[in-house]
């Protein structure tokens, strides 16, 4: 199953937590990942599907092929998830993996670790990264690519290949593909409801009377 333009559009046309909630509401379990993974870079929205890469720890020298792999190899318009157990103090991203990846046309990187060259990436590139941290660390010598496409951890949350990533400067949210379509459609229906209630506030001059209303916060 690929996902629509029309969906891919759809979606960057609500919030992360407008999106957060339809997950709550249709999934029935949280979507959004852990708050430290926030953007590094910019706040351009990012929203695609999700290409995914398992690293683990490793003494051995070793490039990490599969995301090198993953880059040359998904299709346009890819979010690329990296799930590593939450690391802080290694990026598993930075300008050379942000080059590729502009070049081939991907939306966006969401990575459970860290992201280098900063600089770099925002002045030559301004493609959105979403990490857990800063730091200047290689993983070479420290950590390898497992597999790519597989399932993965990322931000306390599981990301499934094609799964729909949906970004933006409050979080990250995932959406499963299967629920893609429902999950836009209520958040479509949240946003059109709270742009209603904000009107009704700003009409009586009462946050109570619009919560009365509405019943939502």
């Amino acid at each position: 199953m690929s996902f629509s333009q029309d969906l891919i559009q759809g979606f960057h046309k609500v919030t992360t937590a407008s999106v957060a909630d339809a997950v709550d509401q249709i999934v029935g379990k949280r979507g959004y990942l852990d708050y430290q993974i926030k953007p590094r870079i910019n706040d351009k929205k990012v929203v695609g599907p999700a290409v995914t890469i398992l690293e683990g720890p490793t003494s051995e020298k070793l490039p990490p092929q599969h995301a090198l792999d993953a880059i040359d190899e998904s299709p346009e318009g890819s979010v690329m998830v990296i799930g590593i157990d939450g690391e802080t103090d290694v990026a598993v991203w930075g300008g050379l993996m942000t080059a590729g990846a502009v070049v081939n046309g991907f939306a966006g990187a969401i990575l459970d670790a860290g992201v280098r060259d900063v600089t770099e990436i925002k002045r030559d590139f301004d493609f959105p990264v979403f990490a857990r941290s800063v730091s200047p660390g290689t993983t070479i010598g420290r950590y390898q690519t497992l597999a790519a496409n597989v399932p993965v951890v990322c931000g306390g949350i599981e990301v499934r290949p094609a799964d729909l990533i949906v970004a933006d400067a409050d979080g990250v949210v995932v959406v499963p593909q299967a629920h893609a379509e429902a999950v836009l459609d209520l958040a479509l229906d949240i946003e059109r409801k709270e742009a209603e209630q904000t009107k009704y506030i700003r009409e009586t001059k009462s946050l109570r009377e619009g919560l009365a209303k509405y019943q939502r916060i």
